[in-house]
């Protein structure tokens, strides 16, 4: 792969609560993008969540440690004209960044038919989860409207920034990535998709372009490799806020780290160009709540965090290829 990538979450906010990393703070985060570039040995970092101010802030620091930074705003519940403002001023500060000299990647947002109006019924991301739970997803229905927004978006964004554009997109979503310079994939293997989940990866390559796994990822508890993206629903939540593990949850680090490794074996065989481990660190799942956590540090009740057995093996890997690539 040309690039080894991690997301890093500066606080997803969804209702009223907290965001999911808090408290936020500017040398703190600057010393995790250090220790993602200078341990963990990548090349990029998908910098993730709702504050514009922290998006940058956390950028800069990414740029500052050598990494390629894919700015990408996470927001939830907007309607899609508040969404274009959100990432035409994005796209502002992606921009200064990447004139400043930076390899600044531009991210339009991420699974847009969940975390925005209008895409499908309900106001908010419960009513439309709840929908897709039942099995109420028509794609044929949605793709248009998908597809129009994204192409305004992507206007939008080229107006005011200069580099590469993509999209973190669901799986199910059937984006028309013409106006895209990378096509950019969540893509978690789970049970039901482990015998096709080497061939839809090979599939993206079909576009012609660039494939970006833009999160893959496992939790960590034993069975967690099965579950892929439902990983987290084993915490009953308030908002943001763990509250209760649910049933016998068995902590497993080294099926989180199994994982890891073979996902990245697929990724090397069949093409792929970069891809983001999700995530760097759960700030809002500490303590014992970690077994629910894709982070690869285990973050304690005072916030400070231990390496877990997955980062052991992504350092290894990424200096691997760092290696033999003779850097």
């Amino acid at each position: 792969m040309r690039r080894r990538g991690i997301t890093y979450d500066t606080g997803f906010r969804h209702g009223d609560g907290p965001s999911t990393h808090e408290p936020f703070d500017a040398a703190a985060v600057r010393r995790d993008l250090r220790v993602i570039a200078e341990e963990l040995r990548c090349t990029a970092v998908r910098v993730t969540g709702s504050d514009p101010d922290r998006l940058e802030l956390a950028a800069r620091a990414a740029a500052d440690a050598g990494l390629e930074v894919w700015f990408s705003p996470f927001t939830s519940d907007l309607s899609t004209g508040e969404l274009l403002d959100v990432l035409a001023g994005c796209a502002d500060r992606a921009e200064r960044l990447r004139t400043g000299g930076a390899e600044v990647v531009m991210v339009t947002g991420a699974e847009h038919t969940l975390f925005t109006k209008g895409f499908l019924p309900g106001e908010t991301l419960e009513e439309r989860l709840a929908l897709l739970a039942r099995g109420g997803l028509r794609t044929e229905e949605i793709r248009p409207r998908l597809n129009a927004f994204l192409a305004e978006a992507v206007a939008v964004v080229r107006a005011r920034f200069g580099g590469r554009v993509t999209y973190a997109a669901l799986p199910s979503e059937q984006v028309d990535w013409t106006p895209f310079d990378v096509v950019g994939v969540d893509l978690y293997r789970s049970e039901e998709t482990a015998d096709v989940y080497p061939y839809a990866v090979q599939v993206l390559g079909t576009h012609g372009k660039p494939v970006a796994i833009t999160e893959f990822g496992c939790t960590t508890f034993r069975g967690a490799a099965d579950l892929g993206a439902r990983g987290m629903f084993v915490v009953e939540w308030d908002g943001s806020t763990p509250r209760a593990l649910k049933g016998d949850i068995v902590r497993d680090e080294e099926e989180q780290a199994r994982y890891l490794r073979e996902l990245l074996d697929v990724f090397e065989e069949n093409g792929v160009d970069t891809a983001f481990w999700c995530t760097f660190a759960s700030y809002n799942l500490r303590g014992r709540f970690d077994a629910a956590s894709y982070g690869l540090v285990a973050v304690a009740g005072d916030g400070t965090w231990e390496r877990k057995a997955a980062f052991a093996a992504y350092a290894k890997a990424n200096s691997a290829i760092a290696a033999s690539d003779g850097r």
